[in-house]
């Protein structure tokens, strides 16, 4: 949570130095040169084999992206009277490499202090935990236990939770994969013994394609997952800041957490003044 005020507190200097509320809502030129550059909000997400407040996936019967990201960026788009473009990648380390190219104007990330060089985080709408996926097989029971010799710990390259597992080790050593179907892949075959991820996205694995695997208790890292801008943006990292608040505080949120099947994903409290 000190991670998370570090990186909240710097946002009231930037509001108080833009416009006043009334402004802020009514999208200018300034802002749409910032926010919608294209005439399009392009919406940066993360796209995968499973679905959580971080993580979209693939409408089986469209093959189009849905889940709580793509739901607040379409609310946001609607809001600044854009049409919306959405940007998928195949982790939250892609996106976050991507926003000193130009590629995504809003994004959705954990945050950490290595992506907050990079882009500009808004407020968290939820807060993640980090734990592990084992095999019913494995004999790991603890977060400890990853940590022994012989262990095969995983997690996808680039993210935040690979960043903080292989901090947690000691003992052994995380091999990392560009997707998290991959993670599933060398599961299934038995090369990986533990998988990192964010406990929702672990649950939704457990359930529909790791039958038998077990999410351990506890977890190795807690943090937000916020909406982010590109960095030297200060009257679009304004506008999304209050778009986010009024969306955590009027249900928008909550209404995604619930159409994406996660009643009990718990909305993010507001941020600090």
């Amino acid at each position: 949570m000190r991670l998370l005020r570090s990186f909240c507190l710097p946002l009231f200097v930037v509001l108080a130095a833009c416009a006043g509320p009334a402004e802020r809502t009514r999208p200018g030129p300034e802002l749409l040169r910032q926010l919608a550059p294209t005439g399009k909000l392009r919406a940066g997400i993360a796209v995968g084999a499973v679905s959580s407040p971080t993580w979209s996936v693939r409408d089986p019967a469209t093959g189009q992206p849905r889940g709580v990201t793509v739901d607040l960026a379409t609310a946001l788009a609607a809001q600044l009277g854009v049409p919306l473009e959405l940007k998928p990648y195949a982790s939250t380390g892609e996106i976050t490499n991507a926003a000193p190219r130009g590629e995504w104007d809003v994004g959705f990330m954990p945050m950490d202090a290595t992506r907050a060089a990079i882009v500009d985080f808004g407020p968290a709408f939820f807060l993640v935990e980090s734990t592990w996926l084992v095999r019913a097989d494995s004999g790991i029971a603890t977060l400890a236990d990853v940590d022994k010799p012989g262990v095969r710990p995983a997690g996808v390259i680039g993210t935040t939770t690979a960043r903080a597992a292989a901090r947690s080790l000691k003992n052994v050593k995380l091999t990392e994969y560009r997707t998290s179907e991959e993670l599933i892949a060398h599961m299934q075959a038995r090369e990986v013994d533990a998988i990192a991820l964010g406990r929702e996205s672990l649950v939704d694995l457990a359930n529909k394609q790791l039958p038998g695997s077990r999410v351990l208790p506890g977890y190795y890292q807690a943090t937000g997952v916020a909406i982010a801008v590109p960095k030297g943006k200060a009257a679009a990292l304004a506008y999304v800041t209050e778009f986010m608040e009024k969306a955590k505080a009027d249900g928008t949120v909550r209404r995604a957490l619930d159409k994406s099947g996660l009643p009990d994903a718990a909305v993010a409290p507001p941020m600090q003044k």
